[in-house]
């Protein structure tokens, strides 16, 4: 049985995508590295099919396969030096392959925008030559979520584990017959993996991440990368909610309008390319750091709590839509991104505030019902455009579905087993031309300028 993991969904990146960035950068390291001899190698071509052809400019595609060429990872890389990599590449005319200096011209990297190889929308064809002889070839796709397969492999996360399960239905019954939390069955399914200390130190590291990442989104201002001209708004919030805070004329509770501030300013530093944590995804990593921050800051939920708690909670149902349905913007539109991120932070705070198994189904079940159908349509191909906005929403849907799920017993008609098949469904039926190609929809209807 095929088990996704809390630390195979969670993990610390660059934006803007990880399906346009981070898995690129992966698929051209784990290219380079099958080459026998990368000294020898004259030139190296790469061409992007569907969407990664479509939208790949704007989502530092091509920043990221010259990064990954040269040996570096999504986990370790300097976001600042990725930015620049491939002017860089263009004005020097060469890119480095290991270390190894390989002359580049623009012509190496081919868009086919319209042709869509089988397996995914997110395909990358590899080609390595010794002077004019091809010595290597492989195909890659970027399955979302920073995940990348082979041609003819399928997700590699093949593993023993205590308490498998498939559905929500088999992880219920791990945790009831158990008698523990569905964030205690994740846990041990970890350990099983990673082993404990391992577990611990990549939770805290984890949500020690997204943290950095909200308040440094909170401090930046600035316009984001890309002819959009899309201003920072994050900073100019947190300065607007100090002063009405302190006003004699104060609203009341603010903490709904601190909650949007929050996600907004993860996906600005994920717009402009900084380190975020993939959660599931980069164009929804605003949701979970959010809601996280929110119980925090206002429901008093320990830091420890919620790298233990929170996170293999959210995991754990994060696992069952990347299983069952997709996580992928090009394979399922945004409620495979934006509609499980916010899936998984309505369970995750619902956990953390007391709920029930049930009642954490329940809310898991609400929060993607209500993102069923939700389009992937960047203006510009940029993840700006609605994206960070639609964290922001999407967040406080999360909390709105963990208050519903709180106010009843757990007991609810549609499960999320259902919900998440529903939602596989709707993405096959979706047009092509609203999953991450911007085609259609906003991207098409809002005036570029």
């Amino acid at each position: 049985m095929s088990y996704v993991g809390t630390l195979d969904l969670f993990t610390i990146g660059i934006g803007p995508s990880s399906s346009h960035t981070v898995g690129p950068m992966r698929a051209a390291r784990a290219f380079v590295l099958e080459l026998s001899n990368p000294a020898e190698i004259t030139r190296v071509q790469i061409t992007l099919y569907g969407s990664l052809a479509a939208t790949g400019a704007g989502h530092g595609t091509t920043n990221a396969l010259v990064a990954g060429l040269a040996g570096n990872t999504p986990e370790e890389c300097n976001p600042m030096e990725v930015l620049r990599l491939y002017e860089n590449a263009k004005a020097n005319k060469q890119i480095s392959l290991l270390g190894n200096t390989v002359a580049f011209s623009e012509s190496d990297l081919v868009f086919e925008r319209k042709e869509r190889l089988t397996k995914h929308s997110n395909g990358m064809r590899f080609q390595a030559y010794k002077n004019e002889e091809l010595v290597h070839s492989a195909i890659f796709f970027s399955v979302g979520g920073g995940f990348i397969e082979g041609e003819t492999e399928t997700l590699k996360v093949h593993r023993d584990v205590a308490y498998p399960f498939n559905s929500a239905v088999e992880l219920m019954a791990h945790a009831n017959s158990e008698g523990v939390s569905i964030a205690e069955i994740a846990y041990r399914n970890e350990v099983a993996i990673h082993g404990e200390e391992t577990v611990n130190k990549r939770l805290t590291s984890i949500w020690s991440a997204m943290k950095a990442c909200i308040q440094s989104g909170l401090s930046n201002e600035g316009v984001l990368p890309g002819y959009l001209n899309v201003p920072r708004r994050a900073r100019g919030m947190t300065e607007r909610l100090a002063e009405m805070s302190k006003s004699e004329n104060s609203v009341g509770d603010l903490t709904a309008e601190w909650l949007q501030a929050f996600a907004i300013a993860v996906n600005e530093e994920n717009a402009a390319g900084m380190r975020v944590v993939t959660a599931p995804t980069n164009g929804a990593a605003g949701i979970i750091p959010a809601v996280a921050y929110f119980a925090n800051q206002f429901r008093g939920i320990s830091d420890e709590k919620i790298a233990r708690e929170y996170l293999l909670t959210a995991g754990a149902i994060g696992a069952l839509y990347k299983l069952n349905a997709s996580i992928s913007g090009a394979e399922a539109g945004c409620q495979g991104e934006v509609g499980s991120a916010c899936s998984m932070a309505a369970a995750g705070i619902t956990a953390v505030l007391g709920g029930t198994n049930e009642q954490i189904e329940n809310a898991a079940e609400i929060a993607m019902e209500h993102n069923l159908g939700l389009t992937c349509d960047p203006v510009g191909g940029f993840v700006q455009l609605p994206c960070i906005e639609r964290n922001a929403i999407a967040a406080g849907t999360a909390v709105a579905a963990m208050r519903l799920a709180l106010l009843g017993d757990g007991d609810h008609k549609i499960s999320l087993d259902t919900v998440i098949e529903t939602m596989r469904q709707t993405g096959v039926d979706m047009s092509t031309k609203y999953k991450e190609t911007s085609m259609g929809g906003l991207a098409v209807n809002v005036v570029e300028c």
